[in-house]
């Protein structure tokens, strides 16, 4: 079983009414009763905060929420030996599969088009070998031998992942999956979905990566600061939240080796970890659109971001660089 990892988000949200809230002057009431849920998430901690002014209508909602987590977590999870994702891992095909599933491995592939393999959902072998190597009391600090890190990139690359309606296969054998970088986003547009079924148009909602669904009940925008991860306590920017999604990445969210040269952002061309920024934000449309270029942005030069964001719509990325600068990068 995978070990859960830290996320690697690096996302402070501040809101005097954090969480979930319905629309009116009802809702804005201090007074109106809150319904609180926090836990895990597929290795994240997710929560939601609802204002309602019927607190047996509100634990409705969330129960239907939690249910729906719960739901794709069998789907997606790595960290349960009955999902599909490792059933998917553990046999090489995946018969009949969900259509959730489906959706989310072709949502994988077209990032994975659009970055030009940067962001790749078949990079788990890399995942597991430095994990592996760096778990070994006398692990080399330089990483895998050359061939264990040949052989692991050999079994990297989405264009041998076949994703039909009826059947997923991994081409090659060996090969494997994650969904550990568009997942969370996923989680989250789906309980903003059913949230918004439910009558609610006033949201924050954190599964990991965060959306706003229109405004706070104060009449002001949900915000989100962006800490550096370097200086902790010390925000680097602040972001209007409203109808957006907010993912942010940085290499000190996880890393293999006491030295911090390995993290969990390994480029599936080379293997390594480029270590290009401080941190990285995308705010997007969606939270799984957010989740996945957050991902592949920390692994590419600005040019190539650049380029990439041509063909996207409504989507900005915000950057924190080594030196301590910054940069906004915008989509058509």
């Amino acid at each position: 079983m995978q070990p859960v990892a830290a996320r690697r988000r690096v996302l402070g949200v501040f809101a005097a009414a954090a969480g979930l809230a319905l629309p009116g002057p009802v809702a804005a009431r201090a007074e109106a009763p809150v319904v609180t849920w926090t836990g895990p998430v597929l290795g994240a901690v997710g929560s939601i905060t609802l204002h309602h002014p019927d607190r047996a209508e509100a634990q409705r909602l969330v129960e239907q929420c939690l249910a729906e987590i719960r739901r794709l977590e069998v789907l997606f999870s790595l960290w349960r030996a009955d999902s599909q994702i490792t059933t998917l891992n553990r046999r090489g095909v995946l018969v009949a599969p969900a259509p959730d599933m489906v959706h989310l491995l072709a949502a994988a592939q077209q990032a994975a088009a659009l970055t030009e393999g940067i962001f790749d959902p078949t990079v788990q072998p890399l995942w597991l070998l430095y994990r592996d190597h760096f778990s070994a009391s006398d692990a080399d600090p330089d990483g895998p031998p050359p061939a264990a890190l040949a052989e692991a990139l050999s079994l990297v690359d989405h264009r041998q992942l076949v994703v039909t309606p009826d059947r997923v296969l991994l081409a090659k054998r060996g090969m494997a999956v994650t969904l550990n970088g568009v997942a969370q986003g996923y989680l989250t547009d789906r309980v903003v979905d059913l949230l918004r079924q439910g009558g609610v148009t006033q949201t924050l909602v954190d599964m990991g990566e965060t959306r706003g669904l229109g405004e706070h009940p104060s009449g002001r925008p949900w915000r989100a600061a962006l800490e550096d991860p370097g200086s902790p306590g010390h925000p680097w920017g602040e972001l209007d939240l409203t109808d957006r999604a907010l993912a942010s990445s940085a290499d000190s969210g996880f890393v293999f080796d006491a030295a911090m040269r390995f993290t969990h952002l390994l480029d599936p061309q080379s293997g390594r970890s480029p270590r290009r920024y401080r941190a990285v934000s995308v705010l997007a449309p969606e939270a799984a659109t957010a989740d996945a270029f957050s991902t592949a942005f920390a692994l590419m030069p600005e040019p190539a971001i650049a380029a990439t964001l041509r063909r996207l719509s409504g989507v900005e990325v915000h950057l924190l660089r080594t030196d301590g600068t910054t940069a906004l990068l915008r989509g058509a």
